[in-house]
C-alpha cells in the first residue's frame, strides 16, 4: 500500500507469515519535513478506461408492449446474435420513418378521390349513351388530373 504526505512517500509491505515475520521498518524516500496533512491513496489501475461523456448512454426508456410483440423481438433478437437494447438502438438508427400527409396533401388525395368518382360516372354514360357524346367531358377530366399530379410532384 502507498500513501503519499505531501512530499513523504512510505511503503509498507505486507507480514510473512508468522515463521518468517520480521520487522521491516517503512522505507522512506525523499525524506522532507511534511508541511501538508492531506493523504492521497493512489489505487490500482487496472481495468476498463473510463467511458466519454459522449460514449455514456444517459436515457432509459420504458416500452410496454403485448407478449406476442416481446417475444417476436426477443426472437429476432437472438437470430441476430446480439442483446434486446442493442437490437432495439441498431432498429432505431436504420428505419426510416415516414412523414404524416400535412393538410395539403389530404386535400390533394379528396380531390383525386373526387375526379376517380367522376371519370367512372363518364365511363357509366359513355357506355349508356356513347362514347361521341362523353368527349369533352373526358378531356376536362384528364386535364384536371393532370394539374393536380403537378401540384402533388412539386
Amino acid at each position: 500500500m502507498f500513501y503519499i504526505f505531501a512530499e513523504q512517500v512510505c511503503v509498507s509491505v505486507r507480514p510473512k507469515p508468522c515463521s518468517a515475520r520480521q520487522n521491516i521498518p517503512p522505507v522512506y524516500i525523499n525524506t522532507k519535513k511534511i508541511t501538508d496533512m492531506t493523504t492521497i491513496k493512489i489505487q490500482n489501475k487496472n481495468g476498463r478506461p473510463k467511458k466519454l461523456e459522449a460514449e455514456k448512454k444517459k436515457y432509459k426508456l420504458t416500452v410496454k408492449m403485448e407478449t406476442e410483440e416481446y417475444y417476436s423481438l426477443k426472437a429476432k433478437a437472438r437470430l441476430a446474435g446480439i442483446n434486446l437494447s442493442e437490437y432495439i438502438r441498431h432498429c432505431i438508427e436504420k428505419s426510416e420513418i415516414k412523414q404524416r400527409l400535412n393538410p395539403e396533401h389530404l386535400g390533394f388525395i379528396r380531390q383525386l378521390s373526387g375526379m376517380a368518382n367522376n371519370i367512372n360516372q363518364i365511363a357509366r354514360k359513355a357506355n349508356a349513351v356513347g362514347y361521341a357524346e362523353v368527349h369533352q367531358e373526358c378531356i376536362l377530366s384528364i386535364a384536371g388530373l393532370d394539374s393536380l399530379i403537378k401540384l402533388i410532384s412539386e
